[in-house]
């Protein structure tokens, strides 16, 4: 099944650090199989990360929103500067962004690709292979709190959690829906920590359960997160898809991450399932290894087959991933660490686009 256009307007943040080399491999793999698949990509191009922070004191012009919103996509490298203090790029541009365009889901795909190293011992490609959907616009990150008696010994500082009806009903409405699309085990597990965080626990779980009754043909199961940390590690095939609020999405994902051979390979989406979604690799800026042509762009490459597949081209995302499977099985990507891949940055940018363009259907 093919998208409905022949044409998508992509904005494209490079942001900081490596995210430029990255995205270019990315935009040069995405290229590739819009070639293939007979659709255009018009991209533009904006510089929202440190360096245009430190040159004018602004993280977004007033305008970003509003031309952002005019793009099917968006698709996003790095932020963070060494000269930047932390959080001033990670709420002016990623948060402001995902609040204002009401990017509710957090889309974390955990795929083990074979031939990748990883932590776990006894465990390959056929255990590990779920998905995360994490609540992206409330919880404590929705900046509610504040502090008294600020550097005293009385300090008191506090973050809600706000969680709200319409909030939790519509991540976990799109949980259901991903699972009976996925079509795997179609189990839904709620994850949260209900026996201590009563009130939020309560209202998830009792949201949830009323939810199901449409759903009648996926099971919805429910995880204390400290419980689905350890399962994580010791039985990740249990997992088909999952969902929880921001903050414990925010914690597991990484978790999960490692478990699927690093930073390297994952990748995630912000999604507005009716409007602007926004696509990243999840790791960081890697500022030391900036200009090296030694970073790993295979997570940044598999945020552009999820921005394809959310557009509906999801034949072109299946050649993405094929396209990695290739590279990953047979070798020709050494290690996803930095330095460490056997060729350069650029030079696996181009053996994906080979791959992608070249494997049958």
């Amino acid at each position: 099944m093919g998208g409905s256009k022949k044409s998508y307007k992509i904005a494209v943040i490079p942001g900081d650090g490596i995210g430029k080399e990255i995205i270019d491999e990315g935009l040069k793999v995405v290229e590739a199989v819009s070639e293939r698949y007979g659709f255009r990509l018009e991209t533009e191009e904006y510089d929202f990360g440190g360096e245009r922070y430190l040159r004018t004191g602004e993280t977004l012009p007033a305008s970003a929103i509003d031309e952002l919103r005019g793009f099917d996509s968006i698709y996003l490298g790095a932020v963070g500067h060494p000269e930047v203090a932390p959080g001033i790029l990670e709420k002016g541009i990623l948060l402001r962004i995902r609040f204002e365009l009401d990017q509710y889901i957090n889309l974390r795909p955990v795929k083990l690709y074979p031939g990748v190293w990883h932590p776990l011992r006894d465990k390959g490609p056929e255990h590990i292979d779920y998905v995360v959907v994490r609540e992206n616009t409330e919880g404590a990150y929705s900046g509610i709190g504040g502090t008294f008696k600020k550097s005293t010994a009385d300090e008191v500082a506090t973050q809600l959690d706000v969680n709200t009806r319409k909030g939790v009903e519509r991540c976990v409405r799109y949980a259901f829906e991903y699972s009976k699309k996925r079509n795997r085990k179609k189990t839904l597990t709620v994850v949260d920590k209900a026996n201590v965080l009563t009130y939020a626990g309560d209202l998830w779980r009792r949201t949830a359960s009323e939810v199901a009754g449409d759903f009648p043909d996926v099971k919805l199961d429910f995880a204390f997160v400290d419980a689905t940390c350890m399962w994580m590690v010791k039985n990740p095939e249990w997992f088909d898809v999952l969902v929880t609020n921001n903050m414990f999405g925010d914690i597991i994902t990484d978790l999960a991450a490692m478990t699927q051979g690093g930073l390297g390979i994952a990748a995630g989406g912000n999604i507005n399932p009716s409007g602007v979604s926004m696509f990243e690799p999840i790791h960081g800026s890697a500022p030391k290894y900036t200009g090296k042509n030694v970073a790993c762009p295979i997570a940044t490459v598999s945020a552009g087959g999820m921005m394809l597949e959310t557009l509906g081209e999801e034949k072109a995302a299946l050649m993405i991933e094929k396209a990695i499977v290739k590279a990953t099985s047979e070798k020709h990507v050494r290690s996803l660490e930095a330095g460490k891949m056997g060729m350069g940055t650029r030079e696996v940018g181009d053996l994906l686009s080979k791959f992608a363009s070249e494997i049958p259907d």
